[in-house]
């Protein structure tokens, strides 16, 4: 029987990932250059870099940071990786790219990373892993125990919609617009364990549903549960990985307060004692569903008869609510700043508004590369 403990975090402390593409800035295509740039990055620590890492593709980089208090530290340090990692890039004539998909690059034309984690993730899933040139955002926030972290998983996962419309920003794919506001959402549904979290009884049928999928060969480790939302037990922390990658970092930064605020508020109410709300998942997919196909337009289900609101409504309720743990944790005006978002509108909206003018996805690429560049969602 695998053993398997729960490293528990006092704090709800918050971990940010970011992944990106690497864009040649003339062309404004896709190019595999994240090996030279970490190659050069990381010589001064003589190993990997901390903090700037390899992804499937090698069109893509991924950044992270340490373990942060506040969402302006995970910033601050999100900030500092980027800065050095542009230097690098600029010297190339290389950009990077926010958004969850290039709008038109083919991942037939990709490069897969040359290390065996990737070539054999190529040759034993296949097509739906070739296919997964997207970018998402994952957050990571302590939580005490493992009985805590499967409760708040059950629960947050009401909240993903949310985080799907407000983040949704792969409206085309393939030269083509898909209709949907994050096909990142559902190009990564093929993989193999990417599903919603199923609704565990506690940390117990945690490992022993881990332990049955590591016997029957299904994965090697938790690394390979690609739940939307997932204990991860080395880190001790929830962790939310719904999130399409943003056109600009204080997009990013809003959502990580949501997602700190959302964690801390339900580990207080599990603190209490008190029984953490939960929908049948039958309304939690449908709910994923519309939100990744109508964003901020969409209209939820609430409750098991069914009724429904908008989500704009939903997403004002729950900066009300989180209010209190932001004001907490320190996190009180980026959780605000959601409303921005609102307001000005998503990246769905920002690269179509791009595309209409002269209907060239190059347009969108630039936008994607400006926003990122200024931290400006342009039209705001």
């Amino acid at each position: 029987m695998l053993s398997l403990e729960f490293n528990s975090s006092p704090e709800s402390t918050l971990g940010v990932e970011v992944e990106l593409g690497i864009v040649d800035k003339q062309t404004l295509e896709l190019v595999p250059a994240s090996s030279e740039i970490l190659d050069e990055i990381s010589a001064r620590f003589g190993g990997e870099h901390p903090k700037a890492k390899h992804e499937f593709y090698q069109s893509s980089i991924e950044i992270i940071t340490g373990i942060c208090d506040t969402v302006a530290d995970a910033q601050a340090d999100l900030n500092e990786t980027i800065a050095e990692v542009t230097v690098a890039l600029d010297k190339r004539g290389l950009a990077l790219q926010g958004g969850g998909l290039h709008p038109s690059t083919s991942w037939r034309d990709l490069t897969v990373t040359d290390l065996p984690r990737y070539q054999n993730f190529a040759s034993e899933i296949g097509w739906p892993a070739q296919r997964s040139m997207c970018h998402g955002i994952h957050y990571h926030v302590g939580v005490r125990s493992g009985d805590a972290a499967v409760a708040i998983a059950n629960s947050a996962a009401i909240q993903m919609p949310l985080f799907i419309a407000l983040s949704g920003s792969s409206p085309f794919w393939h030269s083509y617009d898909t209709g949907l506001v994050s096909t990142r959402t559902k190009v990564f549904e093929q993989m193999p364990t990417e599903d919603l979290p199923p609704h565990l009884s506690g940390w117990d049928e945690f490992v022993d549903l881990l332990d049955v999928l590591i016997e029957g060969g299904a994965l090697k480790s938790v690394r390979e549960l690609w739940w939307d939302i997932r204990p991860h037990p080395g880190f001790g922390t929830v962790e939310m990985r719904m999130t399409d990658a943003m056109g600009t970092m204080r997009e990013i930064i809003s959502l990580a307060a949501v997602a700190q605020s959302l964690i801390h508020d339900l580990g207080q109410r599990f603190a209490e004692g008190q029984a953490l709300p939960t929908l049948p998942p039958w309304v939690l997919k449908e709910n994923k569903w519309r939100a990744a196909r109508h964003g901020l337009a969409a209209e939820l289900i609430v409750n098991s008869a069914g009724d429904t609101l908008p989500i704009v409504e939903l997403v004002e309720e729950q900066l009300e609510s989180l209010a209190p743990a932001a004001a907490e944790l320190g996190c009180k005006t980026e959780l605000e700043s959601v409303s921005d978002i609102v307001a000005g509108g998503p990246g769905y909206l920002r690269q179509r508004a791009a595309y209409a003018t002269n209907e060239d996805f190059r347009d969108v690429v630039q936008l994607l590369l400006d926003e990122w560049r200024t931290n400006e969602p342009i039209g705001w």
